[in-house]
């Protein structure tokens, strides 16, 4: 098993990190428990949570991811388990959270009521890195910095991390932190694959200058890297068909983004690289995910635990130089298939 650290501190995680956005939703707790069973004899040691969870967000389902989880991490040695969870982001941004009665803003109340109840619910006194799942557009960042660095100094989080940030909120995030003497975010959580590399634009310079790591999530691009959508027939169960149902027209512009003719165009074309290096198209979009310096490591889901032992392969697949450029051609070729 490799093991890399993230940014500065002292978590040195696997470089897979098994995600659980679907746990309490469609995967049910026994399931559930056979995955992180899985990863975890597998050598995994880094899982990945929020309090918003599972997905699509409801009022009814929140928190229950976190409460699976909790539930599994009593049966571990808390030590030899890395946790990652995460405050749920403003209202004020792209989604309005059904989570304190949709008022949520990264402030000190919000994340001191966030992290209580995160805490009770994964029945932990401590979570290794906690995250703003999304950054607050109207409360400064030198606020939420303040009420994160208090629960680092309180023991109750160790290290911090931001997700679905750019390169501007970052520096200014990692700017602030320096001048007031305050806890840094460690790492960035964002969307990072074969069909969206568009991290490499400016936050990789930023990554690797500040010593801050990418922890991505999506490397299979929410499964369609795994050829499912380039099939004649698309089962109705599946995350996006499931998506392109929902009234909300946020959710369907996302399904439209992970689903186009130019990701379907890419995907076809990984297919025939993956042949080509004998693997599947799962293994090859995991390694690629985990292959650079500033990522310290990639997050993975599973509906089932069938679904884990491709993902597993892309501890032993190695990207050398001669497949990255045969990757580059296709993304050249096909430029930014998300948008």
């Amino acid at each position: 098993m490799e093991y890399r650290y993230i940014g500065k501190t002292g978590l040195r995680v696997s470089s897979i990190c098994m995600g659980t956005m679907t746990f309490g939703s469609s995967t049910d707790k026994v399931e559930a428990f056979k995955i992180l069973d899985m990863a975890y004899d597998r050598g995994i040691n880094f899982f990945d949570t929020a309090e918003l969870y599972p997905v699509s967000p409801k009022k009814e389902t929140i928190g229950n991811t976190e409460i699976i989880v909790g539930e599994w991490l009593k049966t571990k040695p808390r030590d030899s388990v890395i946790i990652a969870s995460k405050i749920a982001g403003a209202a004020s941004g792209w989604f309005v959270p059904p989570v304190r009665h949709g008022l949520t803003a990264i402030d000190s109340f919000h994340i001191k009521r966030a992290i209580e109840d995160s805490l009770r619910r994964l029945q932990t006194e401590y979570i290794d890195l906690y995250q703003m799942h999304w950054p607050d557009t109207i409360v400064p960042i030198e606020e939420s910095l303040k009420a994160f660095d208090e629960l680092v100094k309180e023991g109750k989080v160790r290290y911090i991390g931001t997700s679905n940030d750019s390169a501007y909120g970052l520096t200014k995030a990692n700017e602030t932190s320096k001048n007031k003497n305050l806890a840094r975010f460690e790492s960035i959580q964002n969307n990072f694959s074969l069909l969206n590399p568009r991290f490499f634009d400016e936050l990789a310079n930023v990554c690797r200058r500040e010593n801050i790591s990418l922890l991505p999530y999506s490397p299979m691009a929410g499964g369609v890297l795994s050829g499912k959508y380039n099939n004649d027939f698309v089962s109705d169960d599946v995350r996006f068909s499931i998506y392109l149902k929902e009234k909300s027209k946020r959710v369907q512009a996302m399904a439209h983004r992970f689903v186009n003719s130019k990701t379907l165009e890419a995907t076809s074309k990984y297919i025939e690289l993956a042949k080509e290096y004998g693997v599947s198209p799962v293994t090859l979009a995991v390694s690629y995910s985990k292959h650079f310096d500033f990522v310290a490591s990639t997050i993975i889901g599973a509906r089932k635990h069938e679904q884990l032992e491709e993902s597993f392969k892309a501890f032993d697949f190695k990207i050398d130089e001669e497949l990255l450029k045969k990757i580059e051609v296709i993304q050249k070729e096909i430029l930014y298939p998300m948008g």
